[in-house]
């Protein structure tokens, strides 16, 4: 006969309400992410003129590019900005594989392009190490982050100072990020959905409630005087911008996410790579939820709070409660245990998944890719790549009390491609034009 128990009975109420609360959250930020884009490209911030644009210096964090540095650094070089205002400050960490060979050549092609580098040896001094010494180079006062890999499209740094110069409030403004081998293989189509999920629901949906978007680890712009106001990268950070964020917010600054910014970047293309690199940004993530757990729940930055019950509650209550979900259904299933609660719970599941694809079809309709096949990849996501969520987290969380990691580069495996910066998009002046329509 089934076991049967009280405490079976509150977790799976238990796993059920925590469920619903997050998909009711994401909810939420997916419809403040849609009113967001729609205000965005009814009042785009025109282009501004060279006379008014910031000095900005690029810095881009390299350790063993030598596979993608020179095409970044071109990509940079080529962009629409005013040649005397602008710079690129590559800081190749104890390179072993020609970077800083290659970074030196550039140099001496264009005069805008300088190299902070060390001797080589086989490990490095760690990302937020590295930006921190090259911030001492920079001679403008405004800041740009770019990773080794990127190609940003042509305007994309004079989108995100544009609005820098329309709203002197802003203290950083990031644009967005594209996965350009998105159709090598089924992986990277997914990580290509979750990106663009990622993107539109939350960091939009963020910033329309709060006037506040997580930096991503490239492509976006800050002011220098922010960066020495808050003591710069902390080095001991696995994730060093998601945890700048959280100090930008707590110090009341302001964040946009400016979608029409964009650059293109490589993403991994093996299960091995990617969940290496999933567990990185999760290990960051615990050590942002360590260090700020203090004033996040002494309640006195509202956003700061939230920003932490809801990194708290999709890292380890969500997850933990999809576990219970998952093992409750499976012993009910095979007879092990069973649950007396009555309820609609199969009406409850599917609801619940419905409104996965919904979320997620609805913004991948902004850029076009609402196609047929990537229906049915969101559709396989749900089984298949968002469970495995669940064992890079229980990773992380093993790895964090066996092991200490400060100082050291863990980036993303790269690799040859002929692949081409796509067209720009279409979706955005049709839109821009049908809201317009509309208001009229």
């Amino acid at each position: 006969m089934p076991y049967s128990h009280p405490i079976l009975e509150f977790l799976f109420l238990f796993s059920v309400v925590v469920i619903w609360a997050m998909i009711l959250f994401n909810l939420m930020l997916t419809w403040g992410g849609y009113i967001y884009r729609r205000k965005f490209f009814k009042n785009e911030v025109p282009l501004a003129d060279d006379a008014d644009l910031p000095g900005v210096s690029a810095l881009i964090p390299a350790r063993n590019e030598a596979m993608v540095i020179e095409k970044t650094v071109r990509a940079l070089l080529a962009m629409d900005y005013p040649k005397d205002k602008f710079e690129v400050i590559v800081i190749s960490d104890h390179s072993n594989d020609g970077t800083t060979e290659i970074v030196e050549r550039l140099s001496k092609e264009d005069p805008r392009v300088r190299c902070l580098g060390w001797p080589a040896r086989e490990r490095g001094s760690g990302k937020p190490h590295a930006l921190n010494e090259g911030l001492k180079l920079c001679r403008f006062p405004v800041i740009a982050i770019y990773d080794g890999d990127n190609n940003p499209r042509p305007q994309s740094l004079r989108i995100l100072s544009s609005a820098m110069v329309a709203n002197p409030n802003l203290t950083a403004v990031l644009g967005k990020f594209r996965c350009i081998n998105r159709n090598k293989n089924l992986l990277t189509r997914m990580v290509n959905i979750e990106t663009l999920s990622f993107q539109w629901m939350i960091q939009a949906g963020r910033y329309w409630f709060s006037k506040f978007a997580i930096l991503p680890g490239t492509n976006y712009i800050i002011r220098k005087s922010a960066l020495d106001a808050v003591g710069g990268w902390d080095v001991k950070a696995i994730t060093e911008d998601s945890e700048l964020s959280v100090r930008l917010q707590m110090m009341g600054y302001e964040v946009q996410f400016v979608p029409t910014s964009v650059t293109w970047e490589q993403e991994p293309e093996t299960l091995k790579v990617w969940i290496k690199q999933r567990t990185r940004w999760v290990r960051g993530n615990n050590y942002v939820l360590r260090k700020f757990a203090g004033p996040a729940l002494k309640f006195r930055n509202r956003h700061l709070t939230m920003e932490f019950l809801y990194m708290f509650g999709l890292y380890y209550l969500f997850l933990l409660s999809t576990v219970l979900s998952h093992g409750i259904f499976i012993l009910s299933l095979l007879g092990v245990i069973r649950i007396d609660i009555p309820g609609p719970y199969t009406a409850v599941w599917y609801s619940a998944y419905a409104l996965y694809m919904a979320e997620v079809f609805f913004v991948l309709s902004y850029e076009k890719e609402d196609t047929l096949g990537n229906f049915f990849v969101t559709a396989l996501m749900y089984f298949t790549y968002c469970q495995l969520w669940i064992y890079v987290v229980f990773k992380s969380l093993l790895l964090d009390f066996t092991r200490t990691r400060v100082g050291v580069w863990d980036k993303t495996v790269r690799f040859k491609t002929d692949a081409e910066i796509p067209p720009e998009n279409p979706v955005e002046p049709r839109d821009k034009a049908k809201a317009k329509k509309s208001d009229d």
